[in-house]
């Protein structure tokens, strides 16, 4: 397999996730759950997820696709395609999975998937996370990370607007 092969083929749809979910459960992984946008890869990115990743065995990145972030973003985003997103979110070694969710939220994508642990950034109350009531009902465990200040992909947006 190529290595463009093997980062493709984390990128999976919401039925081959559930698979390989119950694969991971079965080996009694500890599935990690987030979600974003992520628009513009950056420091702050990096830095978030592999404290995510940090939080169990297996880290599965929810992604937005170009429809659910024009919504939630505006017209002139995102930036960067979904497949290229997915591509970039992918090639990380810490994320083991990547799944495209149409809606704003991905309520049922945490739903289908049954994580153990639901991870958002610190400005988020852990009872205010989307997912929050699956989760706990579970068992699992809802956490929050602080973000390295100075990094977001609408102050890199904002600064190349400026420059122009």
């Amino acid at each position: 397999m190529t290595q463009l092969e093997n980062i493709t083929s984390k990128i999976k749809s919401r039925s081959e996730a559930q698979e390989i979910v119950a694969q991971w459960t079965a080996n009694q992984d500890t599935i990690v759950f987030t979600n974003g946008c992520f628009d513009i890869v950056h420091r702050g990115h990096i830095d978030y997820l592999s404290k995510a990743k940090d939080k169990g065995t297996k880290l599965i990145l929810g992604l937005n696709t170009d429809a659910s972030v024009q919504r939630l973003k505006g017209p002139n985003r995102p930036v960067v395609d979904e497949q290229s997103r997915a591509i970039l979110m992918a090639s990380l070694q810490f994320i083991d999975l990547v799944v495209f969710f149409d809606e704003d939220t991905p309520y049922e994508l945490i739903k289908a998937l049954q994580p153990d642990v639901l991870v958002k950034g610190s400005d988020y109350q852990a009872e205010n996370i989307v997912g929050y009531d699956i989760i706990t009902a579970k068992g699992g465990k809802v956490e929050t990370i602080d973000f390295v200040e100075g990094f977001s992909t609408t102050s890199i947006v904002e600064k190349i607007k400026a420059s122009m």
